[in-house]
């Protein structure tokens, strides 16, 4: 009898061990490359993490420069968490080389590459060549622009902080839960979510089927589905493929490329074949190209953040993803 009193004293002293170690840990320090990772690492983490990001949201992470700051970031990360794909491919290993810390550089646990959770678009068939632009091999790295992956996103950002802190492990699922919740209602709405999984819900929006009370974003760019669009670059293909838009061409006529004369003549003759009556594109890019075309063809033109941080009213993921929606759905 004393044994057994015993055993389930020793047990309980070492849970509450446990948790005051964890309550009372050093928190993580995540550095991620992007504004839109920073938001998902912090919904994940919660107080168990300091979380910046390299990149802000008004600026274009293909074109960053590796600066001491950058480096000094790095130097201190126990998590660096990437958008990967080449994105950043102008600085981030000369930052990481930098810094030094053998915990954060690629391959070890300390480094997470997200575009290895998420379905990739837009991957390059045959040989590439400069004439194509700034194309990227392993496929398309705007994929955070897609509900489903910012999941994906969340998910894996989840598994990776359970491994570095397996004491912690509970609370960072639990901060997951809560972000899908927000964000499957988000696409849905609160009624569809209670007449199906949410699982099933993305599946069957996928596949164009019709959902029962739908709401959410889901249901306000319904409208819209099967109309095609112009974009600035090809930042939006994951976004428009999800909600079943058609992306019929860039201002730009190979990616990373400015715009010309010819190129937006042929657009402006594609955009009136096809009845194309929206223009997208980034805050950091030049609208000038965009007011030319639409003053040739009645297009609307919609500047969006595509980035948290990028617009004022992009204060997190969903708020990001609420403000592109809202533009797109209007008459």
């Amino acid at each position: 009898m004393k044994t057994s009193m015993g055993k389930r004293l020793m047990g309980a002293l070492t849970l509450a061990l446990a948790f005051a170690a964890g309550a009372g840990a050093t928190p993580l320090n995540i550095v991620a490359t992007t504004s839109d990772i920073a938001d998902l690492a912090k919904a994940v983490a919660g107080e168990h993490a300091v979380v910046s990001s390299i990149c802000t949201g008004t600026e274009d992470p293909h074109y960053l420069t590796a600066k001491p700051g950058f480096i000094a970031r790095a130097r201190t990360a126990d998590l660096w968490i990437a958008v990967g794909l080449e994105l950043e491919s102008a600085w981030e290993l000369p930052v990481l080389n930098g810094s030094r810390n053998r915990h954060v550089q690629p391959g070890t646990d300390g480094y997470l590459d997200l575009s290895k959770s998420v379905e990739l678009l837009d991957v390059p068939q045959g040989p590439l060549s400069r004439a194509m632009g700034d194309v990227h091999p392993g496929g398309n790295p705007h994929y955070w622009l897609d509900p489903l992956n910012g999941r994906r996103m969340a998910e894996a950002i989840a598994e990776r902080l359970a491994r570095l802190r397996p004491d912690l492990a509970g609370e960072f699922y639990a901060n997951l839960a809560q972000f899908r919740n927000a964000l499957d209602e988000r696409m849905f709405g609160a009624k569809a979510l209670q007449g199906a999984k949410a699982e099933t819900l993305w599946k069957r929006h996928a596949r164009g089927e019709e959902i029962p009370n739908l709401g959410g974003w889901a249901a306000q760019l319904a409208p819209r589905r099967g109309q095609g669009l112009v974009t600035y670059h090809k930042s939006w293909i994951y976004f428009a493929n999800r909600f079943g838009l058609r992306v019929v061409g860039e201002l730009e006529p190979q990616p990373g490329i400015p715009p010309t004369a010819a190129h937006l003549a042929k657009l402006v003759a594609t955009m009136k074949a096809e009845q194309v009556d929206l223009i997208l594109q980034e805050p950091f890019y030049s609208t000038k190209a965009a007011e030319r075309v639409s003053a040739a063809t009645g297009a609307r033109v919609v500047v969006a953040a595509n980035s948290v941080g990028g617009r004022p009213e992009a204060t997190d993921y969903l708020a990001l993803l609420d403000r592109i929606v809202a533009e797109l759905s209007k008459e």
